[in-house]
């Protein structure tokens, strides 16, 4: 069968500029100019005897032909694109890509891999370390950790931990200066703090957390504050001693286990949001996905499963 195709680069470039609305942005996924991608575009164009775009002074928009071609050929190159992922699942050696948060990461899953590549020495794991939502069916990765409510429509989830939050310090303040025996001795201490993602509204900070536990001699807004994603920081500064945090109970499992951080009071708050493991149904049982997903979850173990 013949098939009377227009240029690829050009169907590339409008179907980019279509899906952004932009010209600029289709430049910067395809790492050409904006001029090349308007080059292309009018190319299509002058191909198919249409015009695809109204060109505004900072943005575009489609015209009623654009509308109409867009969805088949962006449907085009997704199949294109899965096509080419399949092969290369069966034909090249490559690594599980998992993108993980950040903070996840670093104080959970990285301290555990050793233990996977004992297990399945043939499968190189790399990480992706990114809070920023993934689309699977144009990003090269396999399977994501992420922390939310479970809503991930389309895809395959599993759950690897709930999680309580609560205070954590140094051993060295317990027995210090002013010992942390009940939480009034708080006030004595410095409180450290994390802004948190406005979008993430149920992650406990200090005011929610002393109105829980009935303390009104403390001030919630005392204390070094740390910016959003900074976990790991405020977490580095609780174990230098310089103050007491709202840890969560996973990322703080190990050093709670190897006794570097210690909870002075037995006051902590169930949290509503989970650890989960997501991925494609379409690809949920090849081999290199389910042997992680089957370590994983036997590493998790139930909720803040340390390491040995």
């Amino acid at each position: 069968m013949n098939r009377r195709l227009p240029s690829l680069n050009a169907l590339r470039a409008f179907e980019a500029a279509g899906r952004h609305m932009s010209f600029s942005r289709a430049a910067d996924e395809l790492h050409v100019t904006p001029a090349a991608v308007g080059q292309q575009v009018r190319a299509l164009e002058s191909y198919l005897g249409q015009t695809l775009f109204v060109r505004l002074n900072r943005s575009v928009e489609l015209t009623v032909a654009g509308q109409a071609l867009l969805p088949g050929v962006s449907d085009g190159f997704d199949q294109i694109a899965r096509t080419m992922e399949a092969f290369y699942r069966r034909t090249v050696r490559r690594p599980l890509t998992v993108s993980v948060e950040p903070n996840f990461g670093a104080k959970w899953l990285v301290r555990r891999l050793d233990r996977f590549r004992e297990r399945h020495p043939g499968i190189e794991i790399r990480l992706d370390a990114t809070s920023r939502i993934i689309d699977f069916t144009r990003e090269a990765v396999d399977l994501a950790i992420r922390y939310g409510d479970g809503n991930y429509p389309g895809l395959r989830c599993d759950v690897l931990f709930e999680e309580d939050v609560f205070p954590v310090c140094s051993p060295v303040l317990l027995d210090g200066r002013h010992p942390l025996v009940h939480p009034e001795d708080l006030q004595r201490h410095r409180l450290l703090r994390q802004d948190w993602d406005p979008n993430a509204p149920t992650w406990p900070n200090w005011t929610m957390w002393l109105q829980a536990a009935g303390i009104e001699n403390v001030d919630p807004t005392q204390g070094p504050q740390f910016a959003a994603g900074s976990y790991s920081l405020m977490m580095d500064a609780a174990l230098a001693g310089q103050g007491v945090a709202l840890a969560s109970s996973v990322l703080a499992a190990d050093d709670i286990e190897a006794g570097r951080l210690v909870k002075p009071f037995d006051l902590g708050m169930h949290q509503s949001l989970r650890y989960y493991l997501v991925g494609p149904e379409a690809t949920a049982d090849e081999p290199m996905t389910t042997a992680f997903r089957e370590w994983v979850i036997s590493e998790a173990g139930g909720p803040a499963a340390p390491a040995g």
